[in-house]
């Protein structure tokens, strides 16, 4: 089975939501749209969902027409931000609901919610009301019943982001495990995130989207390592790849005139002039023999801070694995690892990936 969209455009008030947007998805593979907010990730699922119009472009399931089915008659299932469950009903009633418009018999219907309910780690809630769940709980009734519907496409809006971090982790494993199971060779699965972590634990494909363009597609791990141009190694990255403008010259990376590298040789072949430098939070080092800068702000998250520092008009973030506190305007000093670091040309393309070389 294949979902192919082409040159999908949608314009509201001369403002883009979808942009000659072109992909292709396959029955079997998870596919990870990972984008900024307003980027146009939920513009397109609800595209695919019938749910949304376009200006222009076409959607085809297995070469027809998608566009031209009914809402009703397309065999979708969605999952929201904003969890959506029926609070009249308990958690069996609403997972059975979507069935009992297929006048499935009472037995089939048992058997498939009982699956459903399994799968999201359910069991023993049954007869519980919605109002009496947690919101990771409200949020797995919300997906079993999509589940139970056994739809063909499967769309997933940022179905977590609203939670707080244990329970993200928890419903991240257990839609982790779903798309490790048969269900996944069934249907096709699209997960829209803001998170790059996320997008990488899923470690499906990654659609990256901006503005409501396509900037680069591909397997998570080359995406992550390869990013096409600067907008990818941002959107890819948090936080954001580190960015500093610099010239090479004679031998030199200069960035400004108290912050100088030797050219490494790996790089040596690059002609002198301009360019765009990407290294990682993860790739700066604190280092007494470093260079020099001021401290903006330290931000401690879990076992991990992120410091947040300048010199003249340059600004990174570097990450530290481990609780330290840092105060305004303290001085430190870092260095940073030439093997991982990025060069992007005056235009912002890659010309350079410590993975992959030229």
């Amino acid at each position: 089975m294949k979902l192919v969209t082409k040159n999908l455009t949608f314009k509201p008030e001369d403002e883009y939501y979808l942009n000659d947007v072109s992909l292709e998805f396959e029955a079997g593979r998870l596919y990870t749209i990972l984008g900024r907010t307003l980027s146009g990730k939920t513009s397109f699922l609800k595209t695919i969902a019938g749910l949304q119009p376009v200006d222009e472009g076409e959607i085809t399931l297995d070469e027809k027409d998608f566009r031209s089915i009914p809402v009703w008659e397309r065999n979708v299932a969605m999952v929201y931000q904003q969890f959506i469950n029926y609070p009249h009903l308990n958690v069996y009633e609403n997972i059975a609901f979507p069935l009992k418009q297929r006048k499935m018999s009472a037995a089939d219907i048992k058997q498939e919610v009982a699956v459903a309910i399994s799968q999201v780690g359910l069991e023993g809630f049954e007869a519980r009301k919605i109002q009496e769940l947690s919101g990771g709980q409200q949020q797995r009734v919300a997906l079993a019943r999509s589940l139970a519907k056994k739809a063909k496409i499967l769309l997933l809006d940022e179905p977590l982001v609203n939670l707080d971090y244990k329970l993200r982790e928890e419903l991240r494993y257990v839609f982790k495990n779903l798309f490790d199971s048969d269900l996944s060779t069934e249907s096709i699965l699209i997960y829209a995130s803001t998170d790059p972590q996320e997008a990488m634990q899923l470690n499906g494909d990654i659609v990256v989207i901006d503005e409501g363009r396509v900037l680069q597609t591909g397997p998570a791990k080359e995406v992550f390592e390869n990013p096409l141009n600067i907008k990818v190694a941002e959107i890819t990255n948090d936080p954001a790849m580190n960015i500093l403008p610099g010239i090479i010259d004679d031998k030199e990376i200069i960035f400004n005139e108290d912050f100088k590298l030797n050219l490494p040789s790996h790089l040596s072949h690059l002609d002198s002039g301009k360019y765009f430098f990407g290294v990682r939070a993860t790739d700066l080092n604190l280092d007494d023999s470093g260079f020099s800068f001021t401290v903006d702000i330290s931000e401690i998250s879990g076992s991990e801070t992120f410091l947040h520092i300048h010199q003249d008009e340059l600004k990174v973030v570097l990450m530290i694995e481990e609780v330290r506190n840092f105060n305004l305007d303290d001085q430190v000093k870092i260095s940073m690892d030439m093997n991982r670091l990025y060069v992007f040309d005056a235009n912002g393309d890659l010309i350079f990936s410590p993975y992959r070389g030229n």
